[in-house]
């Protein structure tokens, strides 16, 4: 397929960002992929995994001539990312990200780099491992990509990147930014923080050892702490800019939790029941989409 980009500079070369530099080389191999991360061992990394054509040591070096470039950094960093880069851009050049929450980042961006046309994304897919190692390929597919493009840019550079994804395998969705922090704060960002949570409230008992916290985690707490295991940093910035989408599934969750406490206090059975059934209904939803593996105990090899 003809390529909608030929130069994609990738500002950020972690799970995500090295994800994209992979499925860039494996599906359009005539695209040209440079990138540039700032922590030194993670670009020496890059270079030695060569899934970048060129791994530059300054963002402006990266972006040098390029027709796309991707942020996939923490959202919190945007604005320093996007300042560092401007001095060199080409005029034109097409401006994303793959952060998790987008009004913030537009904002960001659009600041930062007035005049180009800016398409915010949202791959949703990811795994709890972090780094240049951790990327592949075949991340993307079969996941969807939500596209959240300002008003004000261009059609064309909006069906660029709704293409470029497509290639490496995405389902593509274009939605407002607001509305994809709100949906995004219940679907992803509230799971994360509930996982947090669990996971510290039990480390915190006094009356339960580490080593019995480890011992017997082969049920509902080994889950909680694989998405606990996620990037800090990445999640600190998401929770900090996409603060009132979350605080507002927050209060909706609280006011769940209360409501099955009363019903556990109770003894009200029934109540139980019905919530459990119903939840468990979404569970199979999930697998029908494709969005995760249908094997029992969740795909895990024994």
């Amino acid at each position: 397929m003809t390529a909608p980009f030929q130069h994609v500079a990738i500002i950020g070369l972690g799970l995500i960002g090295s994800s994209v530099a992979r499925a860039l080389r494996a599906c359009l191999p005539q695209v040209r992929v440079t990138g540039y991360d700032t922590d030194t061992d993670s670009r020496t990394a890059a270079r030695a995994l060569g899934f970048c054509h060129d791994v530059n040591e300054t963002a402006a070096g990266a972006v040098v001539d390029a027709d796309l470039v991707i942020f996939a950094v923490p959202v919190g960093r945007m604005a320093q990312a996007a300042a560092a880069i401007a001095p060199a851009l080409s005029p034109g050049c097409v401006i994303s990200d793959v952060g998790s929450s987008k009004a913030d980042v537009a904002a960001a961006l659009s600041a930062a780099l007035p005049g180009y046309p800016i398409v915010p994304a949202h791959p949703v897919a990811g795994t709890e491992n972090s780094g240049p190692e951790a990327g592949f390929a075949t991340l993307f597919a079969g996941r969807w990509c939500i596209l959240t493009p300002l008003p004000e840019t261009p059609a064309d550079a909006t069906a660029r990147v709704d293409a470029l994804w497509t290639a490496l395998g995405a389902r593509i969705e274009v939605m407002d930014a607001a509305h994809h922090d709100l949906v995004l704060a219940v679907t992803s960002h509230l799971p994360h923080l509930i996982a947090y949570t669990i996971v510290g409230t039990a480390s915190e008992l006094e009356e339960v050892t580490e080593s019995e916290v480890i011992k017997y985690s082969a049920g509902g707490f080994r889950d909680f702490t694989r998405i606990a295991a996620s990037d800090p940093v990445m999640w600190r910035d998401v929770f900090l800019t996409n603060r009132d989408a979350v605080l507002t599934m927050l209060q909706r969750f609280n006011e769940d939790l209360t409501a099955l406490q009363a019903a556990i206090r109770r003894g009200d059975g029934a109540l139980l029941e019905d919530w459990f059934t119903r939840t468990r209904a979404i569970r199979r939803s999930i697998i029908a989409e494709g969005q995760d593996d249908p094997e029992p105990d969740f795909g895990r090899r024994h």
